[in-house]
């Protein structure tokens, strides 16, 4: 059985529990606290866990009564009576939503009976859980599709930044940690799983390489579950990355993020000072982190995934842009298609760029591609996946196609390579021009008139959830601004 097929058969599970009033978003947390000690069966770290909470005894136990009581028991207690720094952070403030013993019972005999391992060998808990994650994304009452950007997207940041062995990476809003999971199953690819590496490498990559700050705690406890679950122990930090402890979050060689959407509550600006452009918009004070957590040695870099707000804002937002150029070397702009986000009508950009070493005038030009215009509308019927990067890639990389990529392409940005790609799509304009345009960067969209006809709009639940979504954006936008003029 296929790690989808299990996810799914997981899920399905969800229906049967409604009667028990556990929402879809509860039912994901209940399943990571009992996967979490199937895991610790299968992955043999049960001695971190109090003999009479293990795994097998509440399989066998035939009172479903006694077996939800000490269930219950476990989450109480077992944050504090464990020496293992992943299960107390796992656990901590855990409760359960189930109100029946039997519906306990259901859960744990459903997930005893999982073969966790495909012909192969290979293990499967990892992307089960991946797809767990995304069909609770999916699932609009949960809320969850703002933690969670789409496998294809990330994949491709990933692999177009060609991550490396002994490198620090970093997500300042980690979510549930996908970024971080998938460059590391990017390195453990081409390292036999990090065979190939002495033991020293091999525990820098596990423990130390990819790190991540999350502000949400059910968010937070899902990251670190999906961290364990693919064979890494990182520091997820439970924190705020614009308050005083985002300044400490620094030195990396590269960074891959998906902020948060909107303005801070009320309007109020980051509680940190090292800021050149405090505002309230989370995006651009995301963006000043990002940019300086990098190493100034001309070979840290980022992707980051942000709203076209960011590319055309006044004010600070034009300063916070003019300063990104200066200290960093932004190379690409990739304007997203709409409809791949799990937010209705989020209209997104991915910046790719390089921290430089010195402070100033280190963007001769950007590049645009135009993944947006005249592009099928994503959803159930059309499926988004990598392969509709495949021109993209070609571009970014100049040249070197999707198969290829990661055998052929180390990361390095070639300017005249690019200048031979000829795509409609694809675009340079230099810095003079950009500074001419009030340094907005909402660039690079071509022009059809197509794009107007009906067939091209998409569905009209779509269109009407995108009109209020922009609409929701715009006021929340207004709310801040008038608050700061007040």
């Amino acid at each position: 059985m296929s790690a989808d097929q299990i996810a799914q058969k997981l899920w399905n599970l969800c229906n049967v529990l409604r009667d028990d009033g556990v929402t879809y978003h509860q039912y994901l947390n209940e399943l990571t606290y009992i996967l979490f000690l199937k895991l610790s069966e299968v992955k043999g770290f049960e001695e971190h866990i109090p003999e009479e909470y293990r795994w097998r005894g509440f399989v066998e136990e035939e009172d479903n009564n006694e077996a939800f009581v000490r269930y219950r028991k476990f989450l109480a207690e077992i944050s504090n009576q464990s020496s293992s720094a992943s299960i107390q952070e796992i656990y901590t403030n855990a409760s359960t939503s189930l109100r029946k013993p039997v519906n306990f019972n259901t859960l744990v005999q459903a997930i005893d009976k999982i073969d966790w391992y495909e012909e192969d060998d290979r293990d499967t808990m990892g992307d089960i859980y991946e797809s767990l994650l995304e069909k609770n994304a999916g699932e609009k009452k949960s809320g969850a599709g703002q933690y969670f950007t789409p496998r294809p997207l990330i994949n491709v940041m990933v692999d177009l930044l060609v991550p490396k062995i002994g490198e620090r990476w970093n997500d300042p809003a980690a979510g549930t940690f996908g970024f971080m999971i998938s460059a590391d199953k990017y390195l453990r690819d081409k390292t036999d799983d990090y065979y190939a590496l002495d033991e020293k490498e091999r525990k820098f990559q596990e423990e130390k390489a990819f790190s991540g700050v999350e502000l949400v705690g059910d968010a937070h406890r899902l990251a670190l579950m999906n961290a364990r679950l693919h064979g890494m122990e990182s520091t997820i930090y439970l924190n705020d990355t614009l308050t005083e402890f985002g300044k400490s979050i620094k030195n990396f060689d590269g960074v891959l993020a998906n902020p948060p959407f909107g303005t801070k509550k009320g309007g109020e600006r980051p509680t940190r000072d090292d800021f050149t452009f405090p505002t309230s918009n989370k995006q651009l004070n995301f963006l000043q982190h990002i940019y300086r957590s990098l190493k100034k040695d001309g070979k840290a870099r980022a992707a980051v995934v942000l709203p076209d707000n960011v590319l055309f804002e006044d004010g600070d937002g034009q300063k916070i842009r003019r300063d990104l150029m200066d200290k960093c070397h932004l190379h690409t702009i990739l304007r997203l298609p709409t409809g791949i986000f799990y937010a209705a009508g989020v209209k997104t950009n991915v910046l790719f760029f390089t921290r430089a070493t010195t402070e100033t005038q280190n963007t001769p030009g950007v590049w645009f591609y135009d993944m947006r215009t005249n592009v099928p509308s994503y959803g159930k019927r059309t499926p988004f996946t990598e392969k509709a990067f495949e021109d993209f890639i070609k571009a970014y990389t100049g040249g070197i196609t999707f198969d290829k990529i990661e055998d052929d392409f180390n990361g390095i940005v070639d300017h005249k390579k690019r200048q031979k790609i000829k795509y409609e799509r694809w675009q340079y304009i230099t810095r003079d021009e950009i500074a001419k345009k009030n340094d907005s960067l909402d660039l690079g969209l071509i022009a059809d008139e197509s794009i107007s006809q009906a067939e091209d709009l998409g569905e009209p639940i779509a269109i009407a959830e995108e009109a209020l979504a922009e609409i929701n954006s715009i006021t929340a936008e207004l709310n801040a601004m008038i608050k700061e003029l007040k």
